[in-house]
């Protein structure tokens, strides 16, 4: 299901990252860094509400908004309950809606605030989400404490805080169309493979993109994808042209493979994920890549698996879902 929109524009944007993150190659991008996964606090899960409540101030600051001036907030992450968001954003004092398509998160967002902008209902609306990498691993897996092995095919949770300023107020970047993905199962039951897991359903998101448009990869300078991973980047290149014979090679990257240095920093194994991961590599470099012209047109596909710890411990198949957003300059 893809909407076009006619009056949406992105007016700003706040990055804030972790270590592991910092030591990247996009380090230098984001608008503030930590040393420490604790960010000053005595817990992960406190350590994940700092950061992104940091993006929210940082995004009003940098915009030069009161919280008054905000008709909504939409926000996810990964914790139980979406607790960072629901805490995090208790200052801005501002309606809410708590949203949750794990790493697909800052996407679905994006696609609700333009259809409320769009329709005239809301003026001014955040987006944002979060994670972490502890706080994800306890939840999800097992704490890294207990040194438990993972494979090659294993990614790597993002820490970090993002959050976007999206309006009816003309700027350089529109959001030109959105399109909401569905569930889909490909079979798979491996929690330390989501490349895999996911790489079908960013291929039916793009596909139906394409279809409801009349488009191809031709017309985007770039189409990038959340966190495949290297793994999951290279089974949707060859899925892509198995089944759609559509030819990503050209023009196609993955944000997981982007945050990290693969080479380098090999603690994060296939590479990043996380709803932060797609964000904090869209925000900090995607973003000013259009401003600054190099981009004209872009297609942003934002990745996730939907599964709790119970569903993968009774053996339940994985299922993925995927976002994507067309950005445009205005010229």
């Amino acid at each position: 299901m893809t909407y076009q929109f006619k009056n949406v524009y992105i007016n700003n944007y706040s990055t804030v990252a972790g270590p592991y993150e910092k030591m990247g190659p996009l380090g230098k991008n984001f608008d503030k860094t930590y040393s420490d996964l604790y960010c000053g606090e005595p817990s992960f899960e406190k350590a994940e509400i700092h950061l992104l409540e940091d993006s929210l101030h940082l995004l009003l600051k940098k915009g030069k908004l009161d919280k008054e001036d905000i008709d909504l907030v939409i926000s996810g992450d990964l914790m139980n309950q979406i607790t960072s968001s629901c805490y995090a954003s208790l200052f801005l004092n501002a309606p809410f809606l708590g949203i949750y398509s794990a790493c697909a998160t800052s996407l679905e967002g994006m696609i609700i605030a333009s259809t409320f902008i769009d329709s005239g209902r809301v003026k001014n609306c955040i987006t944002a989400c979060s994670s972490h990498n502890l706080s994800s691993e306890k939840q999800f897996r097992n704490p890294s404490e207990y040194g438990a092995p993972k494979p090659k095919t294993a990614t790597f949770t993002a820490t970090g805080g993002a959050s976007c300023h999206l309006s009816s107020k003309k700027a350089k970047i529109k959001v030109e169309s959105g399109t909401i993905g569905r569930m889909i199962d490909f079979d798979q039951n491996d929690p330390f493979n989501m490349g895999a897991v996911m790489a079908p359903g960013a291929a039916d998101t793009i596909y139906k993109h394409f279809t409801d448009l009349g488009r191809g990869p031709e017309d985007y300078d770039l189409i990038l994808t959340g966190d495949l991973g290297q793994y999951g980047k290279e089974i949707l290149k060859e899925y892509m042209f198995k089944t759609y014979k559509i030819d990503l090679s050209k023009n196609y990257n993955d944000c997981g493979c982007m945050l990290y240095d693969l080479e380098r920093q090999k603690e994060v194994n296939a590479g990043g994920s996380g709803p932060v991961c797609s964000a904090l590599v869209n925000y900090s470099t995607i973003l000013k890549g259009l401003e600054e012209g190099k981009y004209r047109r872009v297609l942003l596909v934002a990745t996730g698996a939907l599964f709790s710890p119970t569903s993968v411990f009774q053996k339940e198949h994985i299922l993925a879902i995927a976002h994507a957003v067309s950005l445009e300059v205005i010229k």
